[in-house]
């Protein structure tokens, strides 16, 4: 089973087996009416394999990106999400011939979709994936989905959590709670949510965290300095398989993860989308607000994409410069005024 929030704070339960289609089912979760949709999912029969798709269909050609380079090297995760969003394209078309499909039909397809603008430039760019294999195996000339219409979106994205919301997390759980070590994890490494949960003693090298991450199709190696209010994890014991662990030790699944971290910081009176990612945005914004550059943050938390990064010290930079100017405009304001002894004596005369 799949539990996770969306970007719009809606949770989505999703009921997954092999061998049997994704089921959506309805929450809340654990709820009489999703008891009903679970049993329900887990009774249906199996999938039978069917027919291998035919040559030169866009279902074979989405099974030709499954077996070439540039898959295997995306993360296990990311996989998986790309395949579920391909598979239902394949479900209504991987029947449709690959060469005839031009950017016309591409727009086609994400204006079905324009009800969720974000869903539609998620699959203008997975599809965009299966036209470049495409192309390469001499497939196509072409890639449709490259001119394709983008949809502007309103979302700004993950909430970043403000200094409240770490002051209030604090209050509510203490160093020695994982509730609590998982917050500082992500806020003094910047770590994704897939590679804090894997962090532990074995990264460890003298006072730095050492670990390899792996985002999209490239490893990077971070070496992140312990900060100082992270060094609690060092006291933490050693039979831990990772600093963020379950009661018993163990590590805490990544898919889990982020309901379990929301619900430790509705707990503490947060709002209700507190994620982790958004913690790895605070991270960032607290290293732009310190004067750390672009490159700087992007040594701790891996960004590869150094605009993205350039939006916190920006961001950073105006606030600095906001206050130096009214602090400029006081002073200025301060020297203009009349001196009340020059005036005194002045109506004394």
């Amino acid at each position: 089973m799949n539990v996770y929030q969306d970007r719009h704070d809606k949770q989505r339960i999703y009921y997954r087996e092999p061998g049997k289609p994704q089921v959506a089912l309805p929450g809340p979760l654990y709820s009489e009416e999703f008891w009903i949709a679970y049993h329900k999912a887990k009774a249906a029969e199996p999938v039978s394999a069917g027919k291998p798709p035919v040559a030169g269909s866009m279902g074979s050609s989405i099974q030709g990106y499954y077996r070439s380079a540039e898959f295997a090297q995306l993360a296990e995760s990311t996989q998986a999400v790309y395949r579920r969003i391909l598979d239902a394209f394949a479900k209504e078309h991987g029947h449709a011939p690959i060469a005839g499909l031009q950017t016309k039909h591409i727009n086609v397809l994400i204006d079905a979709k324009g009800a969720t603008p974000a869903a539609a430039n998620i699959l203008r760019k997975r599809l965009s994936s299966v036209f470049e294999y495409a192309k390469s195996v001499g497939m196509i000339q072409v890639n449709p989905a490259k001119e394709a219409k983008r949809i502007k979106t309103k979302s700004k994205g993950y909430r970043t959590w403000t200094e409240a919301d770490i002051a209030a997390y604090r209050e509510r759980w203490k160093e020695g709670d994982s509730e609590r070590i998982a917050m500082e994890v992500l806020l003094h490494t910047g770590l994704r949510r897939s590679d804090a949960v894997r962090l532990g003693w074995k990264h460890l090298v003298d006072d730095t965290l050492v670990i390899s991450t792996k985002k999209s199709q490239e490893i990077v190696e971070l070496s992140i300095p312990i900060h100082r209010d992270l060094g609690f994890v060092l006291d933490l014991p050693r039979g831990r398989e990772t600093f963020i662990s379950t009661v018993y030790g163990s590590a805490r699944s990544e898919k889990a993860f982020t309901n379990w971290l929301r619900e430790a910081a509705a707990k503490a009176g947060l709002p209700s989308n507190s994620s982790p990612h958004g913690l790895r945005k605070a991270a960032c914004r607290r290293l732009a607000e310190s004067g750390c550059t672009a490159l700087e943050i992007m040594s701790i938390t891996g960004h590869r994409d150094i605009k993205e990064i350039e939006r916190y010290t920006q961001a950073a930079e105006m606030k600095r410069l906001s206050r130096t100017a009214i602090a400029k405009n006081e002073q200025s304001f301060i020297m203009k005024l009349p001196n009340p002894k020059e005036q005194v004596g002045e109506s004394q005369v």
